[in-house]
């Protein structure tokens, strides 16, 4: 199956299965959709329906179930089905997420943090090599959104997603609300940690909404929870456009995974980036005549 012609300019949506009745009838003014192909495998109806989006749209497939950093190795059952559904539906992207999910054959209903040195490098660099081949494709990894670090990190995040993007040839699906969320959490610098990722690398951002909630460790301090049931904030606005000043137009997604609004107000934050980054491009086009 052809996907339908990628627009880089404009904003996708996040498809979820309470909507896609309706993206089936009604065919809504949006550029592109992503989907977590773990939502359809097992159920043939919205697979059969998800067929038909697939004729009209271009969909990105994002995994949540591709555990590249667990010690045990990836799950090569589950990455066959993986594969069978971006055969079907020809996707153009594939990514998952930099964490591990899975343990000896169990699935943790979360996505778990590893420490950023030459053991992890390894390890996630050979699972990349094995999805990308079973793939037989590029494969994003998506920055985390962090709580926690490990005393026996040696790089910052960026520096191990670089490595990662230099040994494997994967490309990176840069996260704009996951790298402000963890830049307050972690206290560091988001835009530096923008600086420090490989232009070339960067294939696709995301834009998702967070939580704050009171750090019971830290008294009076405030932790951002990635919870994706939120609007997108302001702040991860401002950066958004700071990283589309850095990385060019980029296909940019709206995530919205639990508490999911009308499918119109997707559609609003949707415009809302594409209205930032058009600002951006006619800017920057405009500096370049006069200088």
């Amino acid at each position: 199956m052809a996907s339908a012609h990628l627009n880089p300019r404009l904003t996708g949506v996040g498809l979820r299965l309470q909507h896609l009745a309706e993206v089936v009838a009604d065919r809504p003014a949006v550029s592109w959709f992503e989907i977590h192909p773990e939502n359809f495998l097992a159920n043939p109806h919205a697979a059969e329906l998800l067929d038909e989006v697939a004729r009209h749209y271009p969909i990105s497939v994002h995994t949540v179930g591709v555990s590249v950093g667990s010690a045990t190795g990836v799950d090569r059952t589950h990455l066959k089905r993986v594969r069978s559904l971006v055969e079907r539906i020809n996707p153009f992207l594939v990514s998952g997420h930099l964490a591990w999910s899975t343990h000896e054959g169990a699935y943790l209903n979360d996505l778990l943090p590893l420490p950023y040195n030459e053991e992890s490098r390894d390890l996630v660099a050979a699972h990349l090599d094995e999805v990308q081949d079973a793939l037989g494709r590029q494969f994003l990894i998506e920055n985390p959104s962090s709580y926690v670090g490990f005393t026996n990190s040696t790089m910052t995040e960026a520096v191990f997603l670089g490595e990662l993007v230099a040994r494997t040839g994967c490309g990176l699906l840069c996260d704009v609300s996951n790298i402000y969320l963890s830049g307050h959490n972690m206290g560091f610098d988001p835009e530096r940690y923008i600086a420090d990722l490989p232009i070339d690398a960067i294939a696709e951002l995301h834009l998702g909404g967070f939580t704050p909630e009171e750090d019971d460790s830290n008294r009076g301090a405030t932790l951002l929870i990635d919870t994706h049931d939120t609007a997108v904030s302001e702040a991860a606005w401002a950066l958004y456009a700071h990283a589309v000043r850095r990385f060019g137009l980029i296909p940019t997604l709206i995530e919205r995974d639990s508490d999911i609004p009308a499918l119109s107000l997707l559609i609003a934050e949707a415009k809302r980036a594409d209205t930032i980054a058009s600002a951006i491009v006619s800017e920057e086009t405009c500096h370049a005549a006069a200088g």
